[in-house]
């Protein structure tokens, strides 16, 4: 039975991303020459293209082209993702606002788990704190303020413990700040960001969050959270703008 050039490259796709995925290709690693895979394969130069088109598409892969060739390995990441997700969330014209209604309900539930974690001052914290110094010293940054306030919320997720919740909750983080991220830009240009008291006020509200989370008061922070998200949620989100996809490259990733 004669296999189709479609069905050899998917064929040849599953193979190179299962060593991607258990770790036999680690991150960084180059993929094996062309005429290795091709003798390993047994398939047509078309058939390897397209089989590293598919995983290049994955974001599990970067193609060098030109004279130095050859292919590099990307780990699975919430990029990755995201960027599926938002592809759903944007073929079925998912607006802003019902993103934004999500991570109000989930994002305080990543909350609370890190402040239920035993080893919160180990994991935690050390992470949290040092990024809310990065959001006071950009204060006065506009754009800068907004990327490190993302990262803020980006990383309670990233350190909250539950890895479902890490890589699901963190790809819809990773999207929101995508474009809140474009919207600061846009912003800080036409003289509508919120002025330095409003963001002094994010300031303080990090402040108490990370004050409860060493406390290990899961109740109180949730509820600070959802008030905090509330407020801050409110920019970046145009009438009726839909989620946007953007490529796993493009998108900010959520880990420490």
């Amino acid at each position: 039975m004669q296999i189709h050039q479609p069905r050899l490259a998917e064929m040849v796709a599953d193979a190179l991303r299962d060593r991607i995925i258990s770790g036999r290709l680690k991150d960084g690693d180059g993929l094996p020459r062309q005429e290795d895979l091709l003798a390993e394969f047994n398939v047509s130069k078309p058939s390897l293209r397209e089989a590293l088109r598919i995983l290049e598409s994955e974001g599990l892969i970067t193609v060098r082209r030109g004279n130095l060739g050859g292919s590099v390995v990307h780990a699975p990441r919430v990029g990755n993702a995201a960027w599926s997700v938002g592809l759903v969330l944007q073929s079925r014209g998912v607006p802003m606002t019902d993103l934004r209604d999500a991570l109000k309900s989930i994002e305080p539930v990543c909350a609370g788990l890190c402040a239920a974690r035993e080893d919160r001052h180990e994991t935690v914290l050390p992470v949290l704190r040092a990024i809310h110094d990065e959001v006071v010293a950009a204060v006065d940054d506009e754009v800068g303020f907004t990327v490190a306030a993302r990262r803020f919320h980006e990383q309670l997720v990233a350190v909250c413990g539950n890895e479902t919740l890490i890589v699901v909750v963190g790809a819809l983080e990773s999207l929101w700040s995508s474009r809140e991220e474009a919207w600061a830009r846009d912003a800080s240009l036409t003289g509508e960001f919120p002025d330095r008291r409003r963001r002094m006020t994010g300031v303080r509200a990090h402040e108490r969050i990370l004050r409860s989370i060493a406390d290990g008061a899961v109740d109180r922070v949730q509820q600070q959270a959802r008030v905090h998200l509330e407020s801050t949620l409110l920019y970046a989100v145009g009438e009726n703008r839909p989620v946007a996809a953007s490529s796993p490259r493009q998108i900010g990733d959520v880990g420490v």
